[in-house]
Order: structure tokens, then sequence, then C-alpha cells
């Protein structure tokens, strides 16, 4: 998962400024706050050492929360990210082209079931405890944000958008654009949406409970994107469907980007400042090098 400093390499905005709402507030977040919970502590930095996601990851579970401004709590599947690669996960694996860049890896078990395959692939993540988690169990991952510069950029077969992903920033056009000038011309794109039918932007931050001990990390723009959503904001940015589908009772997209560069490209958000647009290091190899 990878989140809150994404926004402001993007935009020069930090964290905590306001976020635009919109969708269907009412319905989308299925847990209430539970009015017996303790206060919240001092907010914790996004991704330092003290904060929620790292303490949850270092723990192996939850509860972890993302927690709406209005209160709604959206559950996060710690188990799952910290386990082995389930079944599901492995049939995501298995439509994967080229070299795999696993975008917001989370504790990396994407990756890591890309290095047991001898597949070419790399996790990034903001949040240093999970790029750790990924490194100790065998996968190849970079602390660093998807807005950043990254290796091999232009040279990446498949990009995956996992467990909620497709949110980061909180706009889905300006990542779509983003994840585009990462991939190789034609190149796929796996994201995984939301159940319900929703496109929806808001502010959130990141809740843990436990041991009778409520912290909170600091504010941040995310989205939660179902597939029509999803279908829309790609059509939008030049990209093409080929394949939705469900499985565990998660669902999914995949998409192609267009397959030259040389032709038209529409209007990048105006979020995405040319002075954000990650470069290519040129010390780095692409990863069909690799």
């Amino acid at each position: 998962m990878s989140t809150a400093r994404d926004l402001t390499h993007r935009t020069g905005r930090g964290p905590g400024d306001p976020g635009t709402v919109t969708g269907d507030r009412t319905g989308a977040w299925p847990v209430r706050p539970h009015p017996e919970h303790p206060a919240v502590t001092a907010p914790a930095a996004p991704w330092s050492a003290g904060d929620p996601y790292t303490e949850a990851l270092r723990a192996g579970r939850g509860p972890l929360f993302l927690e709406r401004d209005d209160g709604w709590l959206l559950p996060l599947d710690v188990e799952r990210w910290c386990a082995a690669a389930d079944p599901v996960d492995l049939a995501v694996l298995d439509r994967c082209e080229g070299a795999v860049l696993d975008v917001g890896c989370g504790p990396g078990r994407l990756v890591v079931a890309l290095a047991a395959r001898r597949r070419r692939g790399l996790g990034i993540d903001i949040s240093e405890a999970a790029v750790a988690h990924t490194v100790r169990h065998g996968g190849r991952a970079l602390r660093r944000s998807v807005f950043e510069p990254l290796p091999a950029e232009g040279g990446w077969g498949t990009a995956l958008l996992m467990d909620g992903n497709v949110g980061i920033g909180g706009d889905p056009g300006a990542l779509l654009d983003r994840v585009a000038e990462l991939l190789v011309p034609g190149g796929l794109l796996i994201a995984e949406t939301a159940a319900a039918d929703i496109d929806e932007r808001v502010r959130v931050r990141v809740v843990r409970l436990a041991a009778a001990r409520r912290t909170a990390g600091a504010p941040f723009p995310w989205a939660r994107i179902g597939t029509p959503a999803l279908l829309r904001h790609a059509r939008r940015a030049g990209w093409r469907a080929v394949a939705q589908w469900s499985a565990g009772g998660r669902c999914f997209v995949a998409l192609r980007s267009r397959s030259t560069n040389s032709s038209a490209e529409p209007p990048k958000s105006t979020a995405v400042m040319s002075s954000h647009r990650p470069r290519k290091p040129s010390a780095e190899r692409s990863a069909a090098d690799r």
C-alpha cells in the first residue's frame, strides 16, 4: 500500500491538504467507528517508525482501517497482505507479461511469489517497513513513490495496482497517466477494483486498534474505484480494456496502454505538473537487461 507521499511528489501539496469528496458517502464504507473506542493518540507522521501501518506490518496483523473524515472505517486486510500469495494472487501473476512492477507492494507477497517463479519483478512502496519485509522474504523492492523517478521507466511489461492501490494519490486519471509512462508501449496494467460500483475521492487516515489503544496517522487523499468507474477513467486516459474478472470476492481489470507513443496524447491531469514528472535515471538499466 503506497499512499500519502504520492500526492506530495505529484502536486507539491502535503498530505494534510483538504481533499475532494465525491461519490456515495453513505454506503461505501462498511464499518462504523465503535463509540467505546479510546481517544486517538497524537497522530504519527505517515510511514514513520511509529505510524499505525508500520506497527501493523511488524505485528503481521490488524485491526487496521482507513478512516474517512466523516468517521466511516474501511478494514484493511493486513493478515492477507503479510501472508504468502494465495491462489487468487497467483492467478493474477499468471497473466503478467515481461518484467513486473508492483506499485504499492506493501509487505511484498506478490514480489516474493514472482521471485520464487524466477520472474523479473520489483516492488515499490513508500513505507520503509513494507520494503524491509519484502526484501527479508526474498523479493526485490525500493522505497519509492510511483511519482518519483524509477528504474527502467518505459521498460516494464506489466504494472500491478493491487489491494486498492488504484486509489493512490486520490486522482485515478493522473495515476493511469503515470503508469503508462512506466510501461512499454502496449504494456499491461492489472488493477484490483472495489467490489461496489463507486467512484469516490476522499481524505483518509490509517487507524490501528490494538490492545485498547487507537493510533492514527496523518490524513492523505485516496480514491475508491469500482470496475465501471475505472473503465471510464481508463478510456479517457487512452487505455484499452482487455479483461475483467472476479475471484475470491475480489474484482480485477486488465488494461493495455497505447501501442505507440507517437500518437497524440490526451491532456494530462491538471494535478500533474511538468516539474513533477519523473525522468529515467541515466545510471539505471532497463528491466529487460536484468
